[in-house]
């Protein structure tokens, strides 16, 4: 498989990526997967909190509940273009954060290091910032498992955990975008509706934005990622690779 540019993809990678998709797409509804889902609300409510401190505001807060739902409450520069990069720095950031996992695991054999770092960071968020006990035990817990799956676990388990943190992360997006995208209800009470507020853009066309900036980020560094490279880890299994 190639892509134009005459690179070779690396079909196993690109065959259990697909994999895993699909298994996240058909027990979406599974308790099991509740942990993750957390997860990547997580991820969008750094990528708010992130945000603001590199536009010169300050983050009070960080809130997680058992529905999924979260909330990231901070001061704001006065300025129109700060609160634009911040407001859309939720579903941006998620998918900046599945793609730089996807690129630095298979492109950079980078896979301790960035379980490494995404431990140390989801623990300082929660240390730093966790508004309530359950936002609190939920980043250091989840911080642990990484760590503990960064040391302990082969090349290979960390390939797969990586990849399909990646997946998850991808597909979450994906679903939560198409959701702030059609339901109405959603829309209204959603960072678009935020961003509708403050700008003479209506939410959809900020939902419709936002939808086609990650699919994209995601897509560019899904292919940069999957092309072939030389064995190793979990390319000399089930993602073996060929120059």
């Amino acid at each position: 498989m190639q892509t134009s540019s005459g690179a070779k993809l690396d079909f196993g990678r690109v065959a259990l990526l697909l994999v895993l998709l699909g298994v996240g797409w058909f027990f979406w509804d599974s308790p099991a997967l509740w942990p993750l889902k957390l997860l990547v609300v997580m991820m969008h409510e750094s990528g708010h909190a992130l945000a603001t401190l590199l536009a010169g505001g300050a983050v009070d807060r960080i809130t997680l509940a058992a529905n999924e739902s979260g909330a990231c409450l901070s001061r704001l520069p006065a300025s129109m273009l700060a609160q634009v990069a911040v407001y859309s720095a939720g579903y941006v950031g998620s998918a900046l954060a599945g793609a730089f996992l996807l690129l630095a695991t298979f492109r950079f054999r980078l896979r301790r290091l960035m379980l490494f770092a995404s431990c140390a960071c989801l623990a300082a968020m929660g240390v730093l910032y966790a508004g309530d006990g359950f936002t609190l035990a939920f980043c250091l817990g989840t911080a642990l498992v990484l760590g503990l799956a960064a040391k302990y676990l082969p090349d290979g388990g960390v390939d797969m955990l990586n990849l399909f943190l990646a997946a998850f992360t991808a597909l979450y997006v994906v679903v939560d975008l198409r959701s702030d995208l059609w339901n109405g209800a959603a829309r209204s009470v959603s960072d678009a509706a935020l961003l509708a507020d403050l700008t003479p853009v209506p939410s959809w066309a900020w939902a419709a934005l936002w939808s086609f900036l990650s699919l994209t980020l995601l897509g560019l560094f899904a292919r940069w990622s999957l092309r072939a490279a030389r064995p190793e880890g979990l390319g000399s299994s089930l993602l073996s690779s060929r120059r």
